[in-house]
């Protein structure tokens, strides 16, 4: 089983390991893009108006340009480790056995798809992010990250925000949404704390010593962890908490 989570838009400074080294990352099919969106990046970083535009950042956010201007050269950090925030903070992947971070994944707009082992620099771009000439990144990742996506040879548990799994499908993926439940049994989907239960739920299912191969195989898992999971179709599952 494979856990494909969202990034975060804040990142972690700093990091131990060697500049950014493209053939050290998994899925070296996602190689020639990846470099070509990291070229365009830093490029894009001598025209601070031009970056701040098409990342969608303030005059006070520069320092996220500044980031990007360095992408060769500044230190990497373990993706579990570079990405900050609600999700992660619910994930506490320091708190995780190595095998266990072996099972998470991190769909990027940057990168495509890297292991949450593979080691990443700090860096801006989003889903939403437009480069000059590119426009929107759904163009550029989907030929070559659905492939990619579609040959896993294990079960994948898909928890990506809308706009990342815009960027490519996982076919036959499990996913996950979250909903609150009143007294009266009246539901609502559940908005920016999803990140916290899909993070929770990330790090339940990355623990597991079970190798769940299809839908029924995780709700089985998360239900016997107490958390309350509803089957709302053949690969989408529902986490029902109250409001």
């Amino acid at each position: 089983m494979l856990v494909v989570l969202p990034p975060s838009e804040t990142k972690a400074a700093g990091g131990r390991g060697a500049p950014l080294d493209l053939e050290a990352l998994t899925f070296p099919a996602l190689n020639p893009v990846r470099r070509e969106l990291v070229d365009e990046v830093v490029a894009l970083a001598d025209d601070v108006p031009g970056s701040r535009e098409a990342l969608g950042v303030s005059e006070r956010q520069d320092d996220e340009i500044e980031r990007n201007a360095a992408l060769w050269t500044s230190p990497t950090a373990p993706a579990l480790r570079r990405y900050t925030g609600v999700l992660y903070d619910a994930l506490d992947a320091r708190s995780l056995t190595t095998a266990a971070r072996r099972r998470i994944a991190v769909c990027s707009a940057l990168f495509g798809l890297v292991m949450g082992t593979d080691p990443i620099p700090a860096y801006r771009l989003s889903c939403g992010s437009s480069l000059p000439g590119r426009g929107g990144l759904r163009t550029v990742w989907r030929p070559v990250l659905g492939p990619v996506l579609a040959r896993l040879d294990e079960h994948v548990v898909d928890l990506r925000s809308g706009g990342y799994a815009a960027l490519a499908p996982a076919p036959g993926a499990t996913t996950l949404d979250v909903v609150s439940e009143s007294g009266d049994g009246s539901r609502t989907t559940v908005s920016h704390a999803n990140k916290s239960y899909k993070g929770h739920a990330a790090r339940l299912l990355a623990s597991t010593r079970r190798r769940p191969k299809d839908t029924g195989g995780v709700l089985a898992v998360l239900a016997d962890a107490g958390l309350r999971v509803e089957r709302a179709d053949d690969t989408s599952l529902l986490l029902v908490v109250p409001r």
